[in-house]
């Protein structure tokens, strides 16, 4: 059975899209996770929705518990994850309130526990895959959809993510622009990697919110500025999750 797992990042993280939400406290192996669970249904199918922040966004980037999260929403019986995030464009083409389906990263972090693996059996070593950390189907979703609504996307795009709180210094963000990032966050290496280690495929959309500091003609990045942003395109990237769910049963019905 399906049984679809939201993260929701900054602003995104809105529980009024279940229907009959319940709220279910749960414990890992790895600790608590951000938030309560809220189990609830979109179209008649499953949904568990997890606020990567907390609920009252009081847990920096770096001190989310990311292993419990993912832990927490495997072991409620999640088979797929779909997140959302909050991005800065290092790229003229990647305006504010654009829609990234990403489909790399680079992970920049450096305080972070990036596997659930923290010794191996003996000569088991475990080495998981990263080539294409999205899952591809779900990305097909993702596209197609932001097509027939017409949205502003990219159907592709590598996000470089940072340990935060603090945002890039100039030197970094045209490091990230040489490196090849198209966009740059706080969060989701971290989450896809975890969510590829736990067998469960992920993809994540990202909303543009601002140029980061590269950009010398724009004001660089601040709070305020990506809450405007947010506040007018927060319901564009939920009724995007809300199309998708259906569209992701109905192929895994088809799969089965």
């Amino acid at each position: 059975m399906t049984k679809i797992g939201i993260i929701g990042g900054s602003g995104l993280d809105n529980p009024d899209i279940l229907e009959r939400p319940v709220d279910q406290a749960l414990t890992t192996r790895w600790g608590d996770p951000s938030t309560h669970l809220k189990h609830g249904k979109i179209a008649g199918v499953d949904v568990v929705l997890l606020g990567r922040h907390g609920r009252e966004h009081t847990i920096t980037p770096t001190h989310v518990n990311y292993r419990a999260n993912v832990q927490a929403l495997k072991d409620s019986g999640c088979t797929h994850i779909l997140a959302t995030t909050a991005v800065g464009s290092l790229r003229e083409n990647i305006g504010r309130g654009d829609l990234v389906i990403l489909d790399q990263f680079i992970d920049f972090t450096k305080q972070r526990t990036m596997s659930f693996h923290e010794a191996f059996a003996p000569h088991q070593p475990v080495h998981t895959p990263m080539a294409d950390p999205f899952d591809r189907h779900l990305r097909a979703i993702l596209i197609g959809l932001c097509s027939q609504r017409a949205h502003r996307f990219h159907d592709c795009g590598t996000v470089v993510t940072i340990e935060g709180p603090r945002f890039s210094t100039r030197a970094e963000s045209r490091m990230f622009r040489a490196w090849g990032a198209d966009v740059v966050n706080m969060s989701v290496a971290t989450e896809a990697a975890l969510a590829n280690e736990a067998g469960i495929p992920y993809a994540a959309v990202a909303m543009s919110t601002d140029y980061d500091c590269w950009k010398t003609d724009e004001e660089p990045v601040s709070w305020d500025a990506i809450l405007h942003v947010f506040n007018n395109n927060a319901k564009k990237v939920t009724g995007l999750l809300v199309d998708a769910i259906p569209l992701i049963a109905q192929g895994s019905r088809e799969k089965a």
